[in-house]
């Protein structure tokens, strides 16, 4: 790879050849999911662990038969506590809550966690911390432990962490580190954040974008083509989200048009990317039953945009059709469109399983779940290759195989 590690790192489209992605393989983190825990944690079920993993391991080796290389968030995580203090101390203070927990008692592990060995370390802020599991004696002077169950947590599980689509996203040679919108998720960027600052494979990669303010979740970011993305604002991604990266990948020349698309902020359309995915580079999978009212605002940056600090002179337009203006904005004729089909029913059920949610390995050649029959069938009509991978538990989270991935390097198209 030569001398520089983060040379090849760079994505510019959704279907450019998939070099290298990011994955999370399911570990202790589900297993804290119980039925009282799984709605606010949200999860739609209790899923069997073994088998999620068996089916992340299924989609990883089709990635990996197909060329791609696939690092392992745990891996990267471990890796980066074992190398960098300043990574570990970082961690530590994002996982150990001082106002939920008391001083005393936060103060007591955060220097227990310090003198652990990184793997583990890895697995407790990924998989959390019960009162139970606390490795030191009760302390008769903490009212926090009095007052708490066994089984509450001192840290919490991040069992969100497998949709590694969300907490960060590439454009350009550079990451985007997000800002996610509900406290279950929150602190998932931590530990990502920490890898691309630390980790050595990650030396010199620069930020496009660090949210602390405005939520963005890069399951709302899709790249339509280089220098055009588009972005939905829903449960998940706020219109103030929208309007920041806009302004930040436009300051750093990432991008010339962004369209921010208004979905639906409910449970079934909750990020973009679960009613519309490329699978070529002018062919979109989509939910019928949002083709025509998707609109779009598009924001284009001005051949005189004068640069930073909210100066730099934008037109704004919309909302207009969402499917001619992305058209419009790629500079092609038309998006070619593949939907669900039109029964209602079987429709609305594949969407709901992620139906639409498939990640592009190149032109032509998408990864999605074999339960949305109809949809694959659609696609491989339409000439489509469609590599079919199991996801009855790993979907359990409600997301699909683009959920499930973050690319770090992809092909120029």
């Amino acid at each position: 790879m030569g001398d520089d590690p983060a040379a090849h790192l760079s994505v510019t489209s959704e279907v450019g050849g998939l070099r290298t992605v990011l994955l999370h393989r399911p570990g202790d983190e589900l297993r804290r999911l119980t039925p009282r825990n799984n709605d606010q944690l949200l999860f739609d079920g209790i899923p069997w662990v073994e088998r999620a993993q068996q089916e992340h391991d299924i989609f990883a080796g089709v990635l990996r038969d197909r060329g791609v290389e696939v690092l392992l968030l745990a891996d990267l995580l471990a890796e980066t506590l074992a190398v960098s203090g300043a990574a570990r101390i970082q961690g530590i203070s994002a996982a150990v809550d001082a106002r939920r927990l008391g001083h005393a008692l936060a103060d007591e592990l955060a220097a227990f966690l310090r003198g652990v060995r990184a793997r583990e370390l890895a697995n407790i802020l990924m998989a959390g911390m019960t009162f139970d599991e606390l490795p030191f004696g009760e302390d008769a002077a903490s009212l926090v432990r009095r007052m708490h169950h066994g089984a509450d947590f001192v840290i919490d599980p991040l069992p969100n962490l497998l949709f590694t689509r969300d907490s960060s996203f590439w454009i350009g040679p550079r990451v985007a580190i997000t800002s996610l919108a509900l406290p279950a998720r929150a602190r998932e960027t931590s530990l990502t954040d920490l890898i691309y600052a630390f980790h050595p494979r990650f030396l010199g990669v620069r930020r496009a974008y660090e949210s602390h303010t405005a939520p963005i979740e890069g399951g709302d970011v899709l790249l339509l083509a280089p220098g055009v993305v588009a972005v939905g604002v829903g449960e998940r991604t706020s219109p103030a989200g929208a309007e920041a990266l806009a302004r930040s990948l436009f300051d750093d020349d990432l991008a010339h048009t962004v369209l921010v698309v208004p979905i639906a902020q409910n449970r079934a359309t909750m990020h973009l990317d679960t009613v519309c995915t490329m699978v070529d580079v002018d062919a979109v999978v989509m939910y019928p039953a949002v083709r025509d009212s998707l609109c779009a605002f598009t924001i284009h940056r001005d051949d005189d945009y004068g640069g930073r600090n909210g100066h730099g002179r934008v037109s704004m337009r919309g909302p207009d059709p969402f499917l001619p203006a992305a058209a419009e904005a790629m500079g092609i004729g038309k998006l070619r469109v593949i939907d669900t089909g039109l029964d209602g029913v079987t429709a609305e059920r594949e969407q709901w399983d992620d139906g639409n949610n498939t990640l592009a390995l190149a032109p032509g050649v998408v990864v999605a779940y074999e339960r949305n029959e109809m949809t694959n069938a659609r696609l491989e009509d339409a000439g489509i290759e469609v590599l079919r991978i199991p996801g009855s538990e790993i979907g359990s989270g409600r997301g699909g195989p683009r959920c499930l991935s973050c690319p770090l390097s992809r092909d120029e198209v």
